[in-house]
């Protein structure tokens, strides 16, 4: 029998909101058309920022939003991007395409996109090709409320006063792209680039510093070591990547059912990074002030067929869905931990919630993962133990559910579930192991379709969505489901104090 006991007394921490953020990088589609049309677009807009994406995006409650990279970030010279935009200068973005763009969207257009959004700002600057006092340059543009050159040049273009800004990466993958360097070198490059980036007035700043990715467990060992006392975040990057490895991925919609068990075999293995990179920190910052902050996540497929290669444009189905509610499950479980998390990305490129063609726009399966669990920002993680049978495939497993469990300011307790098996529902019974809570109604909403590589197209808006999930009874002391297969489950269980 599976089944899942929720231990309702026992919080094992706060679920941070931003770990449902999102990243904007200055590729492909992302920026240009997905998010930015111009003031004088027929798309309806804001100050250029379309306005049907942002109606979306602020119904999943956006918590915080990283920009400008990425690979991007370690190319990126801000000033190129503020001033009248006719005067703007027009740069090559080398990393993604060669293509050139005219840096109409730049440092006051994305804070105003945050604003619409009511989302944190995240950014990430420039250590790659920039430098010191140019960061340095950046930060008193944005965040000094005085007299000062930046501050005066901020004025000028159209700011009078200073924004919040909390979130700043110094660097993006230094260990490849952002300037292949060495742990031990970066660790002294992080140092000092850290000293420049000041908090003025009641600004305070979060330092986030560039980590690792996959299992480079010795970046974490020497990042922690070595700069730990400088920094309030390290970031980890890990990507689903399908197919048999990075130069021969999978389509994202072609596939078997070995294709579809191996994506979600790799997506469970976050788990187990995210674990042993936390043991590390652990070691150097036992109280845990250093956030573990996974700023690039998701799953990486082929480019969709007559895409630009170097535009990460990829579709996105049921199996993708299943790949968001298991790697935002692992991260509520590690809450204590990791305090935010940002998908890759959030228009148009790699995994994306939204997709536009022109002035079209479709909702992908994932965007109704986020929907769903919106439920679990700032909530209390609970404790709970779930007993469940294997996935087998070929004469390997994996386990059949994956789930997390919270309990948010209104009483209100609500499961995510996962059903990682293709072709075969679960049944669930579920129990509290508490005398003081008792269920009063269950409320449900399912993600699921006929087949595992289902997906919104521009023709059929709406092959995968949220449907009402009815097959689930209380009990004395809980529920019992019938999980449907290759499904994502949100139960909210209204509770009445005895």
């Amino acid at each position: 029998m599976n089944r899942l006991i929720i231990n309702a007394d026992r919080k094992k921490g706060r679920i941070n909101r931003n770990i449902y953020g999102h990243f904007a990088e200055h590729l492909g589609r992302c920026i240009y058309e997905g998010l930015w049309v111009g003031e004088d677009s027929p798309i309806p807009n804001t100050r250029g920022i379309r306005n049907d994406v942002v109606e979306a995006l602020r119904k999943i409650k956006v918590p915080v939003l990283r920009w400008p990279g990425g690979c991007f970030a370690d190319h990126y010279h801000w000033q190129d991007g503020i001033g009248p935009r006719e005067k703007r200068k027009k740069i090559v973005n080398s990393y993604w395409g060669g293509v050139t763009e005219n840096n109409h969207f730049g440092t006051h257009e994305f804070m105003d996109l945050c604003a619409q959004l009511n989302a944190e700002p995240y950014i990430c600057g420039n250590v790659g090709s920039g430098t010191v006092y140019e960061m340095e340059q950046w930060i008193e543009y944005l965040t000094f409320d005085g007299e000062s050159p930046m501050a005066s040049l901020r004025k000028e273009n159209g700011r009078e006063k200073p924004w919040k800004l909390k979130y700043f990466g110094i660097g993006n993958e230094s260990w490849g792209c952002g300037g292949n360097m060495r742990a031990e070198y970066y660790a002294d490059v992080y140092r000092r680039y850290q000293t420049y980036v000041k908090s003025y007035g009641d600004n305070e700043i979060f330092k986030i510093a560039s980590g690792s990715h996959d299992d480079d467990f010795h970046w974490t060992e020497v990042l922690m070591e070595r700069a730990g006392q400088f920094m309030d975040g390290l970031s980890l990057h890990y990507y689903t990547v399908s197919g048999e490895c990075w130069e021969k991925k999978g389509s994202a919609t072609e596939f078997g059912l070995e294709e579809y068990f191996r994506c979600l075999q790799k997506a469970l293995l976050l788990d187990d990074l995210i674990t042993k990179h936390s043991a590390i920190m652990d070691k150097y910052d036992p109280e845990k002030r250093v956030a573990l902050i996974v700023d690039e996540w998701g799953a990486w497929h082929r480019v969709e067929p007559g895409t630009h290669p170097r535009f990460l444009y990829q579709q996105n189905s049921l199996r993708d869905a299943l790949i968001a509610g298991i790697s935002l499950n692992i991260f509520n479980r590690h809450c204590d931990r990791v305090r935010m998390a940002n998908l890759a990305q959030i228009v148009n490129v790699l995994q994306a919630l939204i997709l536009t063609r022109g002035e079209e726009m479709i909702l992908t399966p994932t965007y109704h993962v986020f929907d769903l669990y919106q439920v679990h920002q700032d909530a209390d993680l609970l404790d709970f133990q779930l007993d469940c049978g294997d996935y087998e495939l070929n004469g390997e497993k994996i386990p059949a559910l994956n789930a997390s469990v919270s309990r948010d300011e209104t009483g209100r307790v609500n499961v995510t579930l996962c059903n990682l098996h293709a072709t075969e529902r679960v049944d669930l019974v579920g129990c509290f192991n508490s005398a003081e809570l008792k269920i009063e109604r269950v409320e449900g909403t399912v993600i699921t379709a006929d087949q595992v590589n289902a997906h919104n197209t521009f023709e059929e808006t709406n092959k995968v969505k949220p449907e009402v999930f009815k097959d689930v009874q209380l009990k004395e002391a809980g529920f019992a489901a019938t999980l449907p297969a290759a499904s994502v489950l949100r139960l909210s269980l209204i509770c009445a104090q005895q």
